[in-house]
């Protein structure tokens, strides 16, 4: 009788671990990095891929600018109606990023991963930073150029800002480089080269999936 009792217990135990790792395992990565290394660029193509991913859309008091959409690149308000998300509680994360408010909708998060999608937040790394003290189980990636000079020219070719504007983008993206370490992985967007970052970010996120201390994101 007890024979049986531990068998059946054995099996039990065998049943519940294939029932961890065959069930859905969905991840909330978070890709930053300094302005100009291409986040947007690389959420885009990962977008094409068709992967089945769900992309957080950043609400934003920012002014748009040519060629972004509303709902695509941001959700864009007036700071009256940020003030009303922050009242509400609807926000999981906000800050103020260059003299702007953005912050990115808890609610959408929740439904895609109860839904069982992986989430991927494009997001600056002081947000980056608070997002992983509030989800500990999120998964951190962080997008680099090749190098310093690279980076600067990239900011000195968007040509979308002021020239005080771009100092002060070119020094915040020298400080924001000082914390690469934070982040639990790095991948470099070398110029010319999008196709392999995304194969590597990708390669990420599926590894992130397949590991032995996977736990479930909670918010």
């Amino acid at each position: 009788m007890s024979i049986e009792t531990s068998g059946t217990t054995q099996t039990d135990d065998v049943d519940e671990i294939y029932r961890n790792f065959t069930r859905l395992r969905p991840v909330l990565v978070v890709i930053s990095g300094p302005s100009g290394v291409g986040k947007d660029a690389t959420l885009a193509l990962m977008k094409r891929r068709e992967q089945p991913f769900y992309f957080v859309v950043t609400a934003t008091t920012r002014p748009i600018r040519p060629n972004e959409e509303e709902g695509v690149d941001y959700h864009f308000v007036s700071v009256g109606e940020f003030a009303g998300m922050i009242e509400d509680g609807e926000l999981l994360e906000y800050a103020v990023v260059y003299g702007d408010y953005k912050g990115i909708p808890k609610k959408h998060v929740r439904a895609a991963l109860a839904s069982g999608k992986d989430v991927v937040l494009r997001i600056d790394v002081q947000g980056a930073a608070t997002i992983r003290k509030l989800i500990p189980e999120s998964v951190s990636i962080f997008l680099a150029a090749e190098s310093e000079e690279k980076l600067v020219e990239r900011l000195q070719e968007r040509k979308t800002e002021t020239p005080d504007r771009l100092k002060m983008r070119i020094a915040t993206a020298r400080q924001e480089m000082k914390r690469i370490g934070e982040f639990d992985y790095v991948v470099i967007n070398r110029e010319d080269c999008l196709e392999r970052t995304v194969d590597q970010v990708i390669s990420i996120i599926h590894a992130e999936k397949c590991r032995t201390d996977w736990k479930p994101v909670s918010l």
